[in-house]
C-alpha cells in the first residue's frame, strides 16, 4: 500500500462535513407511523463536500431510507458549524477516526407540519 493510500484509509486529509439531509418515505424505512419525511443531521469525513454527499447518501439508502435533498454546512472548523455542544464533538470525532457517517439527529415531519408550510 503506498503512503498516499494509507493515509486515505487511516482518514488523513479528511475533514468532517455537516451536512443535513431531508429525507421522503420509502416502504420499509424505519420511520414513525404517520410520519411524512425527516431531517436528518449528519456528521462525515471525507476529503471533500462531494465525497462527503456522495457518502452519506449511499449510506442512507444503503440504510433502506430516501434522501431527497442534501445541504451542507461546511466543516466543524467552520464559523457556523455547530461544535458548541462537547456530544457533537465527540460524534464529529468519532467520524473522523471511524471514516464514518454519523447520524447525529432526527426530525421527523408529519402532515400536520407539512399543512404548516
Amino acid at each position: 500500500m503506498t503512503k498516499d493510500a494509507l493515509n486515505e484509509a487511516n482518514g488523513a486529509g479528511q475533514e468532517v462535513f455537516i451536512l443535513m439531509v431531508e429525507i421522503g418515505r420509502k416502504e420499509e424505512d424505519g420511520l414513525p407511523e404517520g410520519a411524512t419525511g425527516a431531517a436528518l443531521v449528519c456528521y462525515c469525513a471525507a476529503r471533500d463536500e462531494k465525497a462527503a454527499v456522495d457518502a452519506t447518501v449511499q449510506v442512507l439508502r444503503e440504510a433502506g431510507l430516501a434522501p431527497l435533498e442534501v445541504e451542507s454546512w461546511g466543516t466543524r472548523q467552520d464559523p457556523l458549524g455547530p461544535v458548541d455542544v462537547e456530544a457533537e464533538a465527540a460524534l464529529m470525532d468519532r467520524a473522523l477516526a471511524e471514516n464514518a457517517v454519523i447520524v447525529a439527529t432526527m426530525t421527523t415531519f408529519t402532515a400536520e407540519d407539512d399543512a404548516a408550510d
